[in-house]
């Protein structure tokens, strides 16, 4: 029996809103927008994190994250200064998804070393967005030649980098073996 080849419909393309982004200038404002928005939400969620963790070394991991996390809010601050534009915060609903995802993992996980390992697998996926995120707004910046947004979203990718070595190496110590039993 022959089988039917299905071909794409017309119905398949979103249609683009009124207000959607013309080209990578708009682009990039928006990706800046979602960041400043997710970098805000994440000061708010990592002290919970902190609270809820056991491990030493991971508190001290979020702690010192938190602390950049306020310093990459103000780097975002600084790229919208240099595009002449005011802060502006438009809600990402990836980073929400990741940080009630984080909610749900500690709520399903007994405190300890098993809540530990999940807090760092929330952790990871958000510093893997992040990176993701950074990198390519670092890539927009360079062909629209923001060099001084340029600059900042390095130093920011660069220290989501370390951020996500530094937790698989708490995870990687004696943490993910604890947490079997």
């Amino acid at each position: 029996m022959a089988t039917k080849k299905k071909t794409p419909s017309k119905k398949a393309k979103v249609p683009a809103k009124k207000d959607a982004a013309k080209g990578l200038e708009d682009l990039f404002e928006d990706g800046l927008k979602d960041l400043y928005w997710a970098e805000k939400a994440l000061t708010k969620a990592l002290p919970k994190m902190q609270k809820n963790a056991t491990s030493e070394k991971l508190k001290k991991a979020i702690g010192n994250h938190l602390k950049e996390t306020e310093g990459q809010v103000a780097r975002l601050e600084a790229c919208f200064k240099a595009l002449g534009k005011k802060p502006q915060a438009k809600k990402c609903d990836a980073m929400q998804g990741l940080l009630d995802e984080g909610k749900s993992i500690m709520e399903e996980t007994q405190i300890g070393s098993v809540r530990d390992a999940g807090i760092i697998l929330a952790s990871q996926k958000i510093e893997h967005y992040e990176i993701a995120s950074y990198g390519t707004l670092a890539a927009f910046a360079k062909v629209l030649e923001e060099k001084t947004c340029l600059q900042h979203l390095l130093k920011t990718l660069e220290e989501e980098r370390k951020c996500d070595e530094k937790l698989t190496a708490i995870a990687d110590t004696d943490l993910n073996t604890k947490a079997i039993d």
